[in-house]
């Protein structure tokens, strides 16, 4: 069973990046199913720091080949800015290693305004979602709409630009009527547009035919989603998630395979938990204890946003919210991320259930959605002072932090197979 899927178990920002580069090792393809340039995924290799938003982490090995799914949106701009980075960092970028699905559907530069234009709104109604602005909602929108522009388009340069300028015509009519905002220029996006398709059109193909050929001639294909199973539009805190789905039944849609070739559903979890934007978080810690789980900033690898830089929010482990996770993307494994983090603290803390009046839930009643009126139940663990950054292998961790991974899989009933104890690639300790 060779296609492989890499999903987020909280809200996203939970180190797929690394974890998915660690496992294209052992990899041809990886590919990415969902969402947009609103995902930050960073890898670190030696003093390289590699910060991706729309191509797959997996390109940073040389002989992996990339796939971006049908179920993305694509901002070209962004795209070609990414793909020239890693070209100056040395690596192949060519379309024989790079393939992007005729089906993916365009971003831009009115999905972006739109999007910042609705926040706005929001804000002022004191109803933030906390978008990135990247116009990801919108594109959704018009695709859900049967009027978004998909990357097939851009394989006909010439008629793009008329099919684009069309779109902005429309979506000026909302801009300008609705919010109050200026209208776009028609003309130059449109002569913006036909550049980037004759930069892109080589790179387009029907990946979900090339995903299947190759998946039947038995490549290994890493299947990498964006955000975390608590953002899916279906299955997460719902109104505040993203607008695509990246949970593991997101994979077989957003990249067009059948569920025969699945083998392992690998949930990425941090050893703690963090938020980025509004919405509910049970767990949530303040002041000095959150300063201490988010770190200062200096460093890549601090909980602030890989796209907007944005301060997360921290708290504890949710094992609630991490059982519903595990349940709804059918996670054979977990990769556990940042315990090097936990290290120095005199006790750490596992949120075991929820109370909500005198009930105790240990799952949720109806999923996520509406989080308010529980309120977490703790275990509290005692912590661990050495630095674990160096451990390599599950029997060198000290023996507290050995007993936190023992607690989450007793409590989760799934086991923790891997085990990120620090950025480097190298810093992974194989609990199996």
């Amino acid at each position: 069973m060779p296609l492989n899927i890499i999903v987020g178990a909280q809200w996203g920002d939970e180190g797929k990046g690394r974890i998915t580069d660690l496992l294209a090792q052992n990899a041809q393809i990886t590919a990415r199913y969902s969402g947009g340039d609103n995902a930050g995924h960073t890898v670190t290799v030696g003093r390289q720091i590699f910060k991706l938003n729309l191509l797959p982490s997996g390109l940073i090995h040389p002989g992996v080949i990339g796939v971006l799914g049908n179920g993305m949106v694509v901002n070209p701009a962004r795209l070609l800015e990414e793909i020239d980075r890693l070209a100056q960092a040395g690596l192949n970028v060519s379309p024989e290693r790079i393939k992007i699905s005729a089906s993916a559907h365009l971003i831009t530069p009115a999905h972006l305004a739109l999007d910042r234009a609705e926040e706005a709104r929001r804000a002022g109604a004191g109803a933030r979602i906390g978008t990135t602005g990247r116009g990801i909602g919108p594109a959704y929108t018009d695709k859900i709409a049967r009027h978004g522009v998909r990357l097939e388009a851009m394989l006909d340069p010439e008629h793009l630009g008329d099919r684009i300028a069309d779109e902005i015509h429309s979506d000026n009519e909302i801009l300008e009527g609705v919010y109050h905002r200026p209208s776009l220029d028609l003309a130059a996006i449109a002569a913006e547009y036909a550049d980037y398709a004759r930069r892109l059109a080589s790179y387009i193909i029907d990946t979900s035919l090339y995903l299947h050929q190759k998946l039947k001639e038995g490549a290994v294909v890493l299947a990498e989603g964006a955000q975390g199973a608590l953002l899916d539009v279906d299955h997460g805190t719902y109104p505040f998630v993203t607008s695509s789905s990246p949970t593991s039944g997101g994979a077989l849609v957003g990249l067009g395979v059948g569920p025969q070739f699945v083998g392992r559903v690998v949930g990425v979890a941090k050893a703690f938990q963090t938020r980025v934007g509004e919405g509910p978080f049970p767990t949530e810690v303040f002041g000095a204890e959150a300063d201490r789980l988010r770190g200062t900033g200096e460093n890549p690898w601090d909980e602030f946003g890989t796209v907007t830089r944005r301060p997360r929010r921290c708290g504890w482990l949710d094992l609630v919210l991490l059982r519903y996770a595990i349940r709804v993307n059918g996670v054979t494994e977990l990769a556990l991320t940042k315990m090097d983090v936990l290290s120095g603290l005199s006790t750490v803390k596992l949120c075991t259930a929820y109370t909500s009046g005198d009930k105790t839930h240990a799952e949720l009643p109806l999923g996520p959605a509406d989080l308010s009126p529980f309120r977490p139940v703790y275990e509290a663990i005692p912590g661990w002072s050495e630095d674990v950054s160096g451990v390599r292998t599950l029997a060198a961790l000290p023996a507290a932090a050995r007993h936190y991974v023992q607690r989450i899989q007793e409590l989760t009933g799934v086991p923790v197979s891997l085990i990120s104890v620090g950025p480097e690639r190298s810093q992974i300790v194989f609990a199996e």
